[in-house]
């Protein structure tokens, strides 16, 4: 029989592949992310010394004064840097969130109530509409701040086991969907007002009449969620999938849900432990609608940063899956004692000891490299160098979707870029006839694109550990090579996506435009 000569999409599909099979190669290579970022830690104090040394002109948009390098190795600094070693670990935002939400869930795992309930919910999808579902429950996920990371994240891989495909598949979903599509959400969050203060202050440096919505990238966001929920179907079913399959799981894997029907107890269980979550979020909401409600700010609004429910989120997370949980253990048999509640968060706090490791040294580098002044040189310097190019206004709108996506790649926060950025790109791009919406919108792309593909995300170690639940010579290079067809179909398409929506002239949000003067 002759062998059939392969056509141009495999031919495509086979040099993907051996690319990424390159990327994890190398990748899984690199020292125990512990042990990276101890290096990159004296990589930014060697960097810090040596350009401590060189004046900068670039001037700092928010102090008005040139950026001057800060060298980590001085007497002061080191100083510093020892005498607050154990605050920078211990308020690393990121520690606290995953270990709080992480004790509510490890009861309602413990008991059985995530099993049961993951059971059901394959009972009655389609296995065909799963990648999509969990893509989109990530996208929505953002609503409540960080929270898809510890709790999205996981429960992809749980679902892509339990429907017989491989979990690193669904963890890649997952991871897409909260991390990637960061700035993809039909649903309103603290996100889109912060973003917007820092847009709106941008703008009154050349115009301090201009007002800005909070939602003035609404519509283009609602939009942007179909965009991602369909890219994100189709490679994790046809790039992604195929290539993790050939990943053995070698995991602890006799705690995961099999399909097997719930019996009367575990019903009886769930159907309790649901009535007791929709209580609890019922609680919720009727306390939350009086205008004097203790959980709006002084200004009444529930969605600012400012609001103690927004400020709740995760301690919210821990109850309404610790209640739950106990519930559904005590009316399906599971708990007999309040001992086998302790046992549930403290077996969830064990899973945790590798990835306290890596933050501890994590939280060291961010503070090192954040007093260097290193991440905001690196801004500062791209964003001088788009507008030295002086493009056109649609390049120019790529060029801010690509440098945001490379700064991306070292300075995590979306807030603490914007904040370096927004006084250069918006009143640039306001000499040129863009509005501060449409710039807005731009960097939105870029910051979300390159989130899932940096190790210096603080969530990103989170992810390696998730995956080495099933596999367990998993690293940085599995993790970046199964996200990287994502980061860079979303950063072209999404790219090509704004200009055109800006071309057919949509609504970018609530009282936006895309002209500047409006």
């Amino acid at each position: 029989m002759d062998k059939q000569a392969d056509t141009p999409a495999t031919t495509n599909s086979s040099r993907i592949q051996r690319v990424l099979a390159a990327v994890e190669d190398i990748g899984n290579r690199l020292p125990d992310p512990a042990l990276l970022f101890i290096a990159l830690l004296f990589i930014v104090w060697g960097l810090s010394w040596a350009l401590s040394y060189v004046s900068f002109e670039v001037i700092d948009p928010r102090s008005g004064e040139a950026v001057v390098i800060v060298n980590q190795l001085s007497g002061t600094a080191l100083a510093q840097f020892m005498s607050s070693m154990v605050t920078n670990f211990s308020h690393f935002h990121p520690v606290g969130v995953v270990l709080v939400a992480m004790l509510g869930i490890g009861v309602a795992e413990h008991t059985g109530f995530i099993n049961a309930a993951l059971r059901k919910i394959m009972a009655i999808t389609a296995r065909k509409l799963l990648t999509p579902m969990l893509i989109a429950v990530g996208i929505v996920s953002h609503s409540a701040v960080d929270a898809g990371y510890v709790l999205v994240i996981p429960i992809g891989g749980v679902l892509f086991y339990a429907a017989g495909r491989h979990p690193l598949a669904g963890i890649a979903a997952a991871f897409a969907g909260v991390s990637g599509g960061f700035s993809a959400n039909f649903v309103p969050s603290a996100l889109d007002p912060m973003l917007q203060g820092l847009t709106q202050a941008g703008a009154q440096i050349l115009d301090p009449g201009v007002v800005l919505n909070p939602l003035n990238n609404y519509f283009f966001t609602t939009a942007s969620s179909l965009l991602i929920i369909g890219l994100g179907w189709y490679i994790t079913d046809n790039i992604v999938e195929p290539r993790v399959s050939q990943l053995e799981l070698d995991g602890d894997l006799h705690d995961l849900p099999q399909m097997d029907p719930l019996s009367a107890e575990e019903s009886r269980g769930l159907r309790a432990a649901l009535l007791a979550m929709l209580v609890g979020i019922g609680l919720l909401i009727v306390s939350s609608l009086p205008a004097e409600s203790a959980w709006r700010d002084p200004d009444g609004a529930l969605t600012s940063g400012a609001a103690p429910l927004m400020r709740s989120i995760v301690p919210l997370i821990f109850l309404l899956f610790l209640l739950p949980g106990i519930v559904y253990g005590y009316c399906a048999g599971t708990v007999s004692s309040a001992k086998d509640i302790i046992d549930g968060m403290s077996k969830a706090m064990g899973t945790m000891a590798y990835y306290l490791v890596i933050m501890f040294f994590i939280a060291q580098f961010i503070y090192a490299f954040g007093q260097s002044n290193l991440g905001v040189l690196l801004a500062l310097e791209g964003a001088a160098l788009l507008q030295a190019m002086a493009m056109p206004a649609p390049l120019t709108i790529v060029g801010i979707v690509l440098l945001t996506g490379l700064v991306n790649l070292f300075v995590g926060s979306a807030s603490a870029k914007w904040a370096l950025l927004a006084p250069i790109f918006v009143p640039m791009l306001m000499s040129l006839g863009i509005s501060p919406d449409l710039t807005q919108a731009a960097y939105r792309v870029g910051d979300s694109s390159t989130n899932i593909i940096t190790p210096l995300m603080p969530y990103f170690p989170l992810v390696v550990v998730f995956c080495q639940r099933y596999v367990t010579r998993s690293g940085i290079g599995t993790v970046t090579a199964m996200m990287l067809p994502y980061s860079a179909a979303f950063i072209v398409l999404w790219s090509a996506f704004l200009l055109l929506y800006w071309a057919l002239g949509l609504p970018l949000g609530l009282q936006a435009s895309y002209q500047y003067p409006a």
